[in-house]
This record gives C-alpha cells, structure tokens and sequence, in this order.
C-alpha cells in the first residue's frame, strides 16, 4: 500500500520524510532523546540523523508490507513534524490493529495527540474496514490514558506491564 494523506483538522498528516525538501530526522532525533519520552517508551534509541534515517525508510518499508501505516503529524504550512501516529500490528484479514502516537516535545499538551489519533482510528474503521483498534501504554502514563479515554476506549485491564485499551467499529 502506498502512504496515504489525511487532512486531520489543523494538522496534515504525511509520510515521514528525509528528502532535499522535508527533512523529518532532526525532529525525531529530539523527540526520541527527550527524557519523557524516553521515560514511556524504553528501549527506541534515535540519536543521530542517521538512525533517523533508517527509521524513516524502515516506516516507509511497513507502509509498503502492510504492517503498520505511519503518519508524521504535520504543522500544514510549514510541514513542521510535530509527532507520529500509526496503526501497528495491522492486520487486515482480522480486521484489527493497535493504536500508537509519540509527540514531539514542543507540540505536548495541546490536544494534537487526541485530534490526529482520532483521524487515523476513522480511517482504519472506514477505508480499511477495522474491526477493532487497541491502545496500550504503560502504567501511570496519565498523559495517554487521558488519549484513550477522550478517544472512547474501553479499558481492558492490564497485561504484560501495560494497560490495554480497545475500541470497536
């Protein structure tokens, strides 16, 4: 499948870029070394352009096997990329797939993560035809239960160290 655009409102959300027109890398080093995020999603290591990089063209690789779709959230006129969302473990027969958003550190707190979550939930129950979209976070991560919640998930309990979220079409 091919990236796909969607007009998320007051965000436009792209593929993920590193060309000679939007360089995403720079933004991603710095959300990926910030101590919050790191803090919430141990284990990402970005610190360089060059791994970066490899991250971009790796999103891009998913979007092409149909394993996850990635969107950069992006400020629509300067195509500033202020966070990502995708859908991961996507599984189209089943109908299923989980939620996941990082936000860059400037961009937290405004709203962004709720609004463009919710778009690409809409797109997978509609274009895709989704069953069911989980969302999973660690425990104590107010931040994205407050998502989820705004974003009428149910809450499924907790499993292996994360709290587990679904929502039906």
């Amino acid at each position: 499948m091919d990236p796909i655009e969607i007009n998320a409102g007051a965000y436009y959300l792209r593929a993920l870029r590193a060309d000679d027109r939007l360089d995403d890398r720079p933004r991603i080093v710095e959300g990926f070394t910030d101590p919050v995020f790191r803090d919430w999603s141990p284990g990402f290591t970005i610190t360089d352009l060059t791994a970066a990089g490899q991250y971009v063209e790796h999103r891009a690789e998913q979007w092409a096997d149909e394993t996850r779709l990635s969107w950069a959230i992006a400020e629509p006129t300067t195509g500033l990329l202020l966070g990502e969302v995708g859908l991961k473990r996507l599984d189209l027969t089943a109908g299923t797939a989980d939620a996941s958003v990082w936000l860059h550190p400037d961009s937290r707190g405004k709203g962004i993560a709720t609004e463009c979550l919710g778009a690409i939930i809409r797109f997978g129950f509609g274009a895709l035809d989704l069953r069911e979209v989980y969302y999973r976070h660690a425990p104590g991560n107010d931040a994205s239960a407050a998502i989820a919640e705004r974003l009428g998930f149910t809450r499924n309990g907790t499993e292996n160290h994360l709290v587990h979220w679904f929502k039906s079409a």
